[in-house]
C-alpha cells in the first residue's frame, strides 16, 4: 500500500491529534508512534510536521502542554486536550462524518481498478 498524500495527512492532523489526546495526554514521540501504528505505516509524521500543529492547537487554546519527569528521569513534555479542545473535537467529527458520507454516497457504485 502507498502512503497517504501530504495533503490528506495535513487535512487530518488536528482531528488525529485531538482525538488521540482525548484518549489520554501524550508527548510528541508518542503520539507520532500512535499515528503510525493506527495507520499500519501508511502516515509516518516527522518532529517537523507535528509539534508547529501542537504549538498551534496550545496557541488557539485547544490542549495545554505541561512538564512532567518519564520513568526513564527525563522531561517530557506532555500535551492535554481542555474543555475547549473537546468541543473542537465534536466539530471535527461531526464535518469528517459529512466528508466520509458524501464520500461513501459518490464511491458506492464505482468499480474498483
Amino acid at each position: 500500500m502507498s502512503k497517504i498524500s501530504k495533503e490528506l495527512v495535513g487535512a487530518s492532523a488536528i482531528p488525529i491529534i485531538l482525538s488521540i489526546l482525548d484518549k489520554s495526554e501524550s508527548y510528541g514521540y508518542e503520539i507520532m508512534q500512535s499515528v503510525k501504528e493506527l495507520s499500519g505505516n501508511r502516515i509516518e509524521w516527522k518532529e517537523g510536521s507535528l509539534y508547529p500543529v501542537l504549538h498551534k492547537l496550545e496557541k488557539n487554546g485547544l490542549i495545554k502542554s505541561l512538564w512532567k519527569m518519564a520513568e526513564n528521569g527525563r522531561h517530557r513534555k506532555y500535551y492535554a486536550i481542555n474543555k475547549k479542545g473537546r468541543k473542537a473535537l465534536q466539530d471535527e467529527i461531526e464535518n469528517w462524518t459529512l466528508v466520509h458520507a458524501m464520500l461513501s454516497n459518490l464511491w458506492k457504485d464505482l468499480t474498483p481498478v
